[in-house]
C-alpha cells in the first residue's frame, strides 16, 4: 500500500515550503493539495493558487510524487491547464499525478457565472473534459471540436515528462463516474479515488459500510471490463475521517480496512490547530516511524 498526505494549501510558501519538506522527509509515499479557489468553512481565508503551490513543492523536493486532489471542469478549461500540468510534470522530473473529478455545485461552479448543470450534463462535460486532457497530454499539437471544448492547435512542446503523460485518476461514487474511471485508464498509475460516504452524519462504523458498498461496486466494474490495465490505483481518502486527529492506533486500524477492500493507496490529512481536520502534527512522527509496517498492511 502506498500511503499519502493531504497539505491545504492556506499557508504562504514561507511557512508552507517546510511541510511539503517534512512529507518527503517522512517517508510518504506522495502529497497532495486540494484545487478550489475556495474552499467550504475555509473560503474566507487565506487559500493559494494549486498549481503554483505544487511547482514551489517539486523544486524543494526530489522524491515525492505530487498531486492535485481533485481537479474539476468547474473553473479549468483543458488547453491552459494541460500546459500547465506539462510543466509541472516537467519541473517535478516526472512526479506529478492528476486527480479529477466531475466538480459539485458551489463557489468553484458559479464564480465564473456559469449556468447551474445538472448531474447528466456534469458528467458529459467530464468524459469530454479529461478526453481532451489526455489527448492535449499525449500530442504535440491538437485540434478538438467538442460540446463543450474546442481546441485549435493546442500544441504542448516539449510534453510531459512522464510517458505517455502523468497518471489521471477519477474521483467518481456513482455507476456512470465508476465506469468511465474503469474505462479511462490507459496506463500503470491511472485509476479511480473515492472521498468514501459523504453523509458526514455518519458514525465510523456506518461510514466503513458504506465505503466498502462503493469498493464492491468497483469491483463489479472491474470485473466487467474488457480490458485489464495494469496497475490500476484505487485511492481512498476520507477528508475530516482520516485518523491524523487520534492515534496510531486508528490510523493502523483505518489502513488495515482500507487494505481489505482493496484499496491500493490511501491519504491522510495534515493536521490542522482547529477543524477541519483539527490535530496534533506529532501524529505525524509516529506515522513515519511506523509507515514500513502500514505499507505493510496491503501486502
Amino acid at each position: 500500500m502506498r500511503i499519502g498526505i493531504v497539505i491545504l494549501p492556506e499557508r504562504d510558501w514561507d511557512d508552507d515550503r517546510e511541510r511539503w519538506q517534512r512529507a518527503e522527509a517522512y517517508g510518504f509515499d506522495h502529497a497532495w493539495t486540494y484545487d478550489h479557489l475556495a474552499w467550504r468553512s475555509l473560503a474566507d481565508g487565506p487559500w493559494h493558487a494549486t498549481v503554483p503551490t505544487l511547482t514551489g513543492a517539486a523544486l524543494v523536493t526530489s522524491r515525492i510524487q505530487l498531486g492535485t486532489l481533485v481537479t474539476t471542469p468547474n473553473f479549468r478549461h483543458p488547453v491552459p491547464l494541460a500546459k500547465d500540468l506539462m510543466t509541472l510534470d516537467v519541473m517535478s522530473r516526472g512526479r506529478l499525478s492528476v486527480a479529477l473529478g466531475a466538480g459539485a455545485p458551489g463557489y468553484d461552479a458559479s464564480v465564473l457565472g456559469g449556468r447551474s448543470l445538472t448531474p447528466r450534463e456534469r458528467h458529459e462535460r467530464f468524459v469530454e473534459f479529461c478526453g481532451l486532457l489526455d489527448r492535449l497530454l499525449t500530442s504535440p499539437v491538437t485540434d478538438w471540436s467538442g460540446d463543450w471544448y474546442t481546441a485549435v492547435g493546442a500544441r504542448m512542446i516539449p510534453g510531459p515528462a512522464q510517458d505517455p503523460r502523468p497518471p489521471m485518476l477519477v474521483a467518481a461514487d456513482g455507476p456512470r463516474g465508476m465506469r468511465f474511471a474503469a474505462s479511462a485508464a490507459r496506463r500503470p498509475g491511472d485509476g479511480w479515488v473515492t472521498l468514501g460516504a459523504a453523509d458526514r452524519s455518519l458514525g465510523e462504523r456506518e461510514w466503513w459500510a458504506a465505503v466498502g458498498a462503493t469498493a464492491r461496486r468497483m469491483d463489479d466494474v472491474l470485473a466487467g471490463e474488457p480490458r485489464d490495465v495494469p496497475g490500476f490505483a484505487r485511492m481512498l481518502y476520507g477528508g475530516s475521517r482520516t485518523p491524523t486527529s487520534s492515534s496510531l492506533d486508528h490510523v493502523r486500524d483505518h489502513l488495515g480496512r482500507a487494505a481489505e477492500l482493496g484499496f491500493t493507496d490511501v491519504a491522510l490529512s495534515w493536521p490542522r490547530p482547529e477543524e477541519p481536520f483539527q490535530g496534533d502534527e506529532r501524529l505525524l512522527d509516529e506515522i513515519a516511524s511506523a509507515l514500513p509496517e502500514l505499507r505493510r498492511l496491503g501486502s
